[in-house]
């Protein structure tokens, strides 16, 4: 495995992933099996999952069932005391033992237990024998959060190359021997994928969406906009004059009943609309260039339960927000950007668990503008805004990208693994810097 879980199928079109409903989609089959020294296939495990291909890890959504058989080839008689199958799952941070918080185990075959087909056995003859299985994954786990125990969904599945962390999820048959013998186990790693997707976006928003129209601004449709609080440029320009602007960001919300909460799912984008207010007509438009704007998704992979430890808490860039001006942009005193960040597929959700948490943020930074210095630190964002990535997109409407094909879109991060790189062999990790905005 490397960062690099399977690429996700669409989900289902209900807001929760049931059974019944996901039966219908298509689905690949994977075996794995051990052999004997002689390279003979005695022991198979075959399980039907949503990989796009029988070649890919299986993948599993929130409310699947796992299902498939369990094949012994038995060559010569011989004596076992058990078949079981279980699902594990667990947290591990590197240089330290697993953290399970999953273990579903069910017995196919022990003494007391017949054969499918309602006979007994006390020793295997030689012959094939085969046994389904079929586990439903639960919602919720009971996990030790700091001094107390606490309920948690299931989490994603976690792995990515030289990271701090892994989070995975297995399928387990062990064929249980005698006394002072080996058990055999047959062992296959599988990606879980929690359901979770955003509200659907305003009527205003998705109408402009689905007919191509302009978007209408945070003025014109409040309900449809996430207005941050307003942001002080200070600086001085080609070392001559002092000068201050205010800019505005304002990014698209998804609504829901009880609360407003900043969710993008993976493969959309985050739409933005940016008010630049000033006297200065020439510094505004410097500090207006699309180019000159530095607005970062950012990721945060923590593996502690205490907030806020450094040495515990790892960022990355994830994406660059790319900036265009729309017509009629310009206006005595203000200046007007549209833009957007894309929220790549190949980013793991926010997720919130003892020992892991990943989560996300908007940071924006001090101007880069030539014969501009700014006034504030030039590694200290001006503003911070916490976001939440889902795994589906919203129901309705996709919030697609519009920006204008001129605009390259740029990749963000420089996938360095700033918080997975081993120092020397010797387990620990570089920390590059960052601040917490939440």
């Amino acid at each position: 495995m490397d960062s690099e879980l399977p690429g996700y199928s669409e989900a289902p079109s209900s807001t929760t992933a049931g059974s019944s409903s996901n039966d219908t989609q298509t689905r690949s089959e994977h075996s794995i099996s051990l052999q004997d020294s002689k390279g003979f296939k005695w022991l198979a495990l075959t399980v039907s999952s949503r990989a796009p291909a029988s070649a890919s890890l299986p993948v599993f959504y929130e409310g699947d069932v796992v299902s498939g058989q369990v094949d012994l080839d038995v060559l010569k008689s011989e004596s076992i005391r058990g078949i079981s199958i279980k699902i594990t799952a667990g947290t591990t941070l590197v240089g330290q033992e697993e953290q399970p918080f999953l273990n579903v185990e069910t017995d196919l075959w022990t003494p007391s237990i017949p054969l499918p087909d309602g006979s007994k056995l006390i020793k295997f003859t030689k012959g094939k024998y085969t046994w389904p299985f079929s586990f439903t994954l639960p919602a919720e786990v009971e996990v030790q959060d700091q001094k107390a125990k606490k309920m948690f969904s299931l989490p994603t599945s976690f792995s990515e190359r030289a990271s701090t962390a892994y989070l995975d999820y297995k399928l387990i048959v062990t064929v249980k021997r005698g006394l002072l013998k080996v058990n055999n186990t047959l062992v296959t790693t599988f990606a879980y994928v929690p359901v979770t997707r955003p509200e659907p976006s305003s009527a205003m928003l998705q109408k402009a969406y689905k007919e191509n129209l302009p978007l209408v601004g945070p003025e014109g449709d409040p309900d449809g906009w996430h207005i941050l609080p307003p942001s002080t440029i200070q600086g001085k320009l080609f070392d001559s004059r002092t000068v201050e602007a205010t800019l505005s960001v304002n990014t698209l919300y998804d609504l829901n009943r009880l609360s407003r909460k900043l969710t993008y799912g993976r493969g959309t984008i985050i739409p933005l609309w940016l008010t630049l207010i000033g006297d200065d007509e020439q510094a505004l438009d410097l500090l207006s260039a699309p180019k000159a704007i530095k607005l970062l998704l950012v990721r945060s992979l923590a593996t502690n339960d205490t907030e806020h430890r450094t040495d515990n808490c790892f960022f990355e860039n994830v994406a660059r927000a790319v900036l265009w001006a729309p017509e009629d942009y310009r206006g005595q005193g203000q200046r007007i950007l549209q833009g957007e960040v894309e929220v790549k597929g190949i980013l793991k959700p926010s997720t919130l668990f003892p020992r892991f948490t990943i989560s996300y943020k908007l940071d924006l930074h001090p101007f880069e503008v030539a014969g501009f210095a700014a006034t504030a630190p030039k590694n200290s964002p001006l503003l911070s805004q916490k976001v939440t990535i889902a795994n589906f997109p919203a129901l309705g409407i996709p919030i697609r990208s519009r920006a204008p094909p001129e605009y390259v879109q740029e990749q963000g991060g420089d996938y360095n693994k700033s918080f997975g790189l081993l120092e020397n062999g010797n387990q620990r990790f570089y920390h590059h810097g960052g601040t917490v905005g939440f």
